[in-house]
């Protein structure tokens, strides 16, 4: 069973930011929650695998720009490992260039560094449960600069497999919204959302709803909404 898989009595969690200042403010946000648990902070990249190994987080809360190793080959190392925790990469509007190539690596979803504490507590619950999310408004900035621009005429064959629902689905996540935000848009039930998700990254032959994104945009299917 994958750290996503179950429900943990506390969500632990693993900090990973150079600045001693931002670290300390995550853990005191966080641990206010009676729910998640700071279990260890690492300052490098390289301290990050090695604590992401000792600390056995649930979620890493990983900064790009760190000493060493930078959290993007950090990412890629841990989730090399087995049975990985989900990583949430934190990023700043000037760090765009990264967003993509964090995808890449197997980050499960991203947070501005700036985002309110109430944001940044839902995105960890999220990724404790497999419902990683990506800001919309980064979702947004990264396509622009990244995704090629395609006009998809009619549905694009690699999304054939897929139910009118699920393709709804798909095109929320594309937005960015959370399965709990999904099930209120469509006004059906969160646990139908989950059911929905997993059948659409089935079928599509990707790992988390974030390469789902990643698929959405690529074929031109997101930009047509």
């Amino acid at each position: 069973m994958t750290h996503n898989q179950r429900v943990p009595d506390k969500i632990r969690v693993l900090v990973a930011d150079d600045q001693t200042l931002v670290r300390t403010g995550f853990r005191v946000i966080l641990e206010a929650e009676g729910d998640i648990e700071v279990v260890a902070e690492a300052d490098t990249g390289t301290a990050a695998i090695r604590q992401a190994q000792l600390a056995a987080p649930d979620v890493i809360l990983m900064d790009i720009r760190m000493p060493e190793l930078d959290g993007l080959s950090a990412t890629e190392e841990i989730r090399r490992q087995p049975n990985p925790p989900t990583i949430i990469v934190l990023t700043t509007f000037d760090q765009n260039e990264y967003v993509y190539r964090a995808l890449q690596a197997g980050a499960a979803g991203f947070l501005l560094k700036d985002s309110p504490s109430t944001r940044l507590i839902a995105a960890v619950r999220a990724a404790a449960t497999g419902d990683s999310l990506i800001e919309p408004a980064i979702t947004r900035r990264l396509v622009e600069r990244f995704v090629e621009p395609v006009v998809a005429q009619g549905l694009p064959t690699e999304l054939a497999s897929l139910t009118d629902r699920e393709l709804d689905v798909l095109r929320l996540i594309a937005r960015g919204l959370s399965n709990a935000e999904i099930a209120a848009e469509l006004v059906v039930a969160e646990t139908t959302v989950k059911t929905h998700v997993a059948r659409l990254l089935t079928k599509l032959g990707v790992r988390d709803r974030v390469q789902a994104v990643v698929v959405a945009y690529e074929t031109g299917f997101a930009n047509r909404h």
